[in-house]
């Protein structure tokens, strides 16, 4: 259940923010920078991974302060500005001054940090979580300010925002903006428009769910039982218990489980705590984590959004959503778009009497739809018949949803079913 110290994916992105934090600490480089992404893409993970990589260093360790701010906790600049002093450990020297604006302050904490020749200060990294939070703050003050200092280089500071909010920019007031570097650097969950690449995905996923359950093998099984002293694990049940794990990512019904909730929810966050669930069943009465422990487990987390919105669709819309399932399995996940979808419902249509007929208008009315994702060039000069898209559902949910549409025509139902 801890994961904000170990990273998968991303390799790249990561390796840019790592430079950038660690040009702040050893070349008093002052930098800005917003981390992007939806949630549970990593974004946090990443910055806490990057953090503790460079903490093993001596001169990180020794030099650099971390600044810790949460959208969620710090409500408005002065609790931040109190929480500030407190990680960096100034109280003692801000006591009962009283400072006429929070720049005045801001400055003189910065000032506290540098050393004895006055020309060194000690770097600091400031980490803003929820940072689209902090945009609703009287006046973005403390926005204002940590990027002011950022791009004067009054001191080393290094401001990393994080945000799932993909317009934060716009947030910015202007004066703001004018001072923020304008780095941006976004996580996507990881592209699976290809089966080879979705099935790669999966594997890491299985990797992941051994990873997780696995007891420490030998080498770090003293390292456990020091941290913990009341836990001693017996090598051959360890070994035992290891061997078991392994087992579990060759049965049949429990990959067919891992798959089903991939496709529903990719997020590691959300994975974690379906596994937590499946090993609070464990008791001295019930040892070993059974197949069936993990599906009683997965009925918690196995409610699919995206066939909650399928509910209440018309026809019309039912069909088209058959037709894109089509397109998808038979050119094995590529993109899709309007001109496609509108030749297979057309050809689906023509062939039964009991479709009605419907103008081409109404039919691009009801192609667009939320579980389309828009690929490349969305530029409104280009033609919608040709903007391509990525199909986000999987067959099965296609023909889950077409199981709880009640009223469905025979016809559509058996089109949907049908072998290609």
């Amino acid at each position: 259940m801890c994961p904000e110290t170990k990273f998968r994916h991303h390799v790249n992105e990561r390796l840019h923010v790592m430079n950038l934090v660690k040009r702040t600490v050893e070349i008093g480089e002052s930098n800005s920078v917003l981390l992007v992404g939806p949630r549970g893409s990593g974004k946090t993970t990443l910055v806490n991974s990057v953090l503790k990589e460079l903490s093993a260093l001596k001169s990180f360790k020794d030099n650099a302060i971390i600044v810790n701010l949460h959208g969620l906790v710090h409500t408005d600049d002065r609790l931040a500005l109190k929480d500030l002093t407190r990680q960096m450990q100034l109280e003692n020297v801000v006591e009962d001054k009283v400072f006429g604006t929070f720049a005045e302050n801001l400055s003189f904490l910065l000032d506290c940090l540098k050393s004895g020749d006055k020309h060194r200060s000690k770097p600091v990294i400031f980490i803003l979580d929820e940072f689209d939070l902090f945009c609703e703050h009287h006046n973005q003050t403390l926005l204002y300010n940590l990027f002011d200092v950022a791009q004067s280089a009054q001191v080393p500071i290094c401001v990393v925002g994080i945000s799932c909010r993909l317009d934060v920019m716009e947030l910015l007031e202007k004066r703001v903006k004018s001072r923020f570097s304008h780095r941006q650097i976004f996580l996507f969950p990881g592209d699976t428009s290809s089966s080879e690449q979705s099935m790669s995905a999966f594997d890491d996923r299985l990797e992941l769910f051994r990873d997780l359950l696995s007891l420490p093998d030998d080498e770090n099984v003293n390292k456990v039982e020091q941290q913990y002293d009341d836990c001693t694990i017996d090598p051959q049940f360890g070994s035992m218990w290891n061997d078991y794990i392994k087992s579990l990512i060759t049965n049949v019904t429990m990959v067919n489980l891992l798959k089903r909730m991939y496709h529903i929810d990719v997020s590691e966050r959300s994975f974690r705590n379906f596994l937590a669930v499946a090993v609070s069943t464990l008791s001295e009465k019930h040892q070993k984590l059974e197949v069936n422990d993990f599906v009683e487990a997965s009925k918690i987390f196995s409610q699919d959004d995206k066939l909650l919105i399928l509910e209440g669709l018309s026809i019309l819309e039912m069909c088209l959503i058959i037709a894109m399932k089509q397109e998808t399995e038979i050119y094995d996940g590529e993109p899709l778009n309007f001109e496609a979808i509108y030749n297979r419902y057309m050809k689906f249509a023509n062939q039964n009497s009991s479709v009605q007929s419907v103008q081409k208008p109404v039919i691009m009315k009801a192609f667009e739809h939320k579980i389309l994702l828009p690929i490349g060039n969305t530029n409104t000069k280009f033609e919608k018949e040709y903007q391509y898209y990525k199909f986000t559902l999987t067959s099965q949910q296609v023909i889950e949803a077409v199981k709880n549409y009640s009223g469905l025509p025979t016809e559509v139902s058996q089109w949907a079913s049908s072998s290609i």
